[in-house]
């Protein structure tokens, strides 16, 4: 039985999004495969064309050019990571900034989008008040 009338093109028009939606997504697959296959090529010829002549000096753990001397574990200063989570914690800030400075100006957004804002600054504005209490922000 053919199908004949709107329903019959709604259903055909249907199928070829759905089709053109699925080719889509087929080639980034396909480009992500090829992408990996590269890369496997790269490693195995790497692997098969090196040499490969261990020796102790090789398989000592490089510091700089100094032989290794003790143990493997070390101190290290808590506040170097601290500053690295605080520079972490305002770059995401301006990453959510840009973006919302654009959707503001868009008709149809301004109020919801200033109170999500202000939120999201106000719990910024807590973090670097609970820095600052603990002290993380003065250089010593």
């Amino acid at each position: 039985m053919a199908e004949t009338g709107s329903a019959g093109n709604a259903a055909n028009t249907g199928n070829v999004i759905a089709a053109d939606y699925f080719h889509s997504y087929s080639v980034v697959g396909l480009l992500a495969v090829i992408g990996v296959f590269f890369v496997a090529v790269a490693f195995g010829a790497g692997r098969l064309l090196r040499p490969v002549v261990p020796t102790p000096e090789k398989l000592l753990t490089y510091e700089c050019g100094v032989d290794p001397v003790g143990e493997g574990w070390a101190h290290t200063q808590v506040r170097y990571y601290v500053y690295a989570f605080l520079y972490v914690i305002f770059a995401i800030d301006s990453i959510f900034l840009f973006p919302w400075a654009t959707v503001f100006a868009a008709p149809g957004y301004g109020a919801a989008t200033l109170v999500e804002m202000f939120i999201f600054l106000g719990f910024l504005t807590v973090g670097l008040l609970y820095a600052y209490k603990k002290g993380v922000l003065a250089w010593t």
